[in-house]
């Protein structure tokens, strides 16, 4: 019997054996068909994805884009314009107010140039009343207009007069301004802008002063309700719009002056986007809505292709990323450009140098460039610190751009200049310094950057500088007269056009009113 047993006791464990592999690989077969299944899933919902935010392009035709272009090899680096549209089609008439059957128009564009290193960048912003040369376009029958010299900028996007606009004339008018080879063109509409700003969660801005409907609309009879209170505050969707397309309710009401706050913006929500992060997680829900209402060259005209350029981006510092206006005067009621400073402009690009000023971040990262200058001998200010001074400039004369030139001086002496603009009225003689309460010393110490101002003491907090007719922008040094290639009405323009340049990370209260 015991014999038997030990004997019969094998095939037993043998046959459990087996029986158990069979139930394992019963059990496995289950799960690896829904882990197939999940997989399967996984990848089909990708591609509908990525085929939606395909759908969701729109692309211009190649056709209209000139066939005499500058060399792409001439060029180092990359070149994207960005052109924003205030077309009423597509449900903007709802946020921008207008007729939709209105002509599509370009409402602000930049140039940006990604230098070859990925680490730089630099938008020239183009006003829309500049004076151009606009090149031969395509009309939507086919034919090309002939070429018109003299014409506002933003006439370019108007050519064909359809509602969508024109964005290959727009494109190919800046190639010949620049002379650069544009690599892709960005179309973003009312409603594309106010989808960005949502999915970001808002985008911080500042206001020198409480603003109203009549400053957004100067055809309104009275005020209206207030839109935005003085002071830093985060705005999205239609306020953030609304905030880019005020014009005359802050500083010399110019559209140089919008530039300016559409730069502040721009570099806020550059931020918030790099803040969140550059990855696919972060950045496919801000692809979504962006190409809902986008419309872009064919070279862009995939979700991928459009998702791999915002990933080349992604180290591109903040403080590297610089704003700019191509350098003008006034001609009229228009702008000139202003040449050889334009044409320096365009050069340094073009062979993916830093303009001006700007080289001093590149001489710092990757040995181009000269450096900043502002340690040599005879800068205005450099004896004068304003670390931790905030301080707002009035421009109290009648001649136009002072305010931004005192403020450069006393950025580079370290103050923070959270407001520019135009006093209350014009006219004042002499240059004062008014100061609130406990704010003496902070006084005495901006009088040091401006011996000759007199002193004031009043009831309302803060510290103003305002100037008067016995400043002219270079008495306190070099740098005060070298404030952004700008001038007053029918004057000459001054400096370099980089002098100007604001900062991706600057302090979005700082520099915002021309005037």
């Amino acid at each position: 019997m015991t014999t038997t047993d030990q004997q019969a006791t094998p095939p037993r464990r043998a046959g459990h054996r087996r029986s158990g592999r069979r139930r394992r690989r019963g059990r496995l077969r289950p799960a690896l068909a829904i882990s197939l299944s999940l997989i399967v899933l996984a990848t089909a919902g990708v591609g509908w994805l990525y085929l939606r935010l395909t759908g969701n392009i729109d692309t211009f035709s190649a056709d209209g884009i000139s066939d005499d272009r500058p060399d792409a090899a001439a060029s180092k680096g990359e070149n994207v314009l960005v052109i924003g549209s205030d077309a009423r089609t597509g449900g903007n008439s709802d946020l921008g107010g207008g007729d939709k059957g209105d002509v599509g128009r370009s409402d602000t564009a930049f140039l940006l140039h990604v230098y070859a290193d990925h680490r730089h960048a630099v938008a020239v912003s183009i006003p829309r009343d500049t004076l151009v040369t606009i090149p031969p376009c395509r009309l939507p029958d086919g034919t090309w207009t002939e070429e018109q010299s003299d014409t506002m900028f933003n006439a370019a996007y108007s050519v064909g007069q359809t509602a969508e606009g024109n964005p290959a004339c727009t494109q190919n008018t800046v190639e010949k301004l620049s002379g650069l080879r544009v690599d892709h063109t960005v179309v973003v509409d009312f409603k594309g802008f106010a989808s960005l700003t949502d999915v970001v969660g808002g985008v911080e801005v500042c206001l020198p002063q409480d603003l109203y409907q009549r400053d957004l609309n100067p055809n309104r009879a009275t005020r209206g309700k207030k839109l935005f209170d003085k002071g830093k505050q985060n705005v999205s969707g239609q306020r953030a719009l609304d905030y880019v397309r005020i014009r005359h309710g802050i500083g010399d009401g110019s559209d140089i002056g919008r530039i300016k706050r559409q730069q502040a913006f721009m570099s806020g929500l550059l931020k918030k986007i790099k803040d969140d992060g550059f990855t696919p997680t972060k950045l496919l829900p801000l692809a979504e809505a962006a190409t809902d209402s986008l419309t872009v060259d064919p070279g862009l005209g995939s979700a991928d292709k459009l998702l791999k350029f915002a990933m080349s981006l992604k180290n591109v510092d903040l403080h590297n990323t610089r704003f700019v206006t191509i350098p003008w005067r006034y001609e009229g009621s228009r702008v000139a450009v202003v040449e050889p400073d334009a044409g320096d402009l365009w050069a340094s690009l073009k062979d993916d140098r830093a303009p001006a000023d700007a080289e001093g971040d590149k001489d710092e990262d990757n040995g181009t460039g000269t450096g900043t200058g502002k340690d040599d001998e005879g800068k205005g200010g450099t004896e004068v610190s304003g670390e931790g001074i905030d301080v707002v400039v009035r421009n109290g004369t009648g001649t136009t751009g002072l305010a931004a030139r005192a403020a450069g001086t006393l950025e580079e002496s370290g103050f923070t200049v959270t407001a520019t603009g135009n006093a209350d009225r014009p006219g004042h003689a002499t240059t004062v310094i008014q100061y609130g309460p406990g704010r003496k010393d902070d006084a005495e110490t901006l009088a040091g950057l401006f011996p000759d101002a007199g002193l004031e003491s009043v009831d309302e907090d803060g510290l103003v500088l305002l100037l008067g007719d016995d400043y002219t922008g270079d008495d306190t040094g070099e740098a005060s007269g070298k404030r952004g290639g700008q001038a007053g009405q029918g004057g000459e323009a001054s400096g370099a056009p980089a002098d100007d340049a604001r900062t991706a990370d600057a302090d979005p209260c700082s520099d915002l009113s021309y005037g």
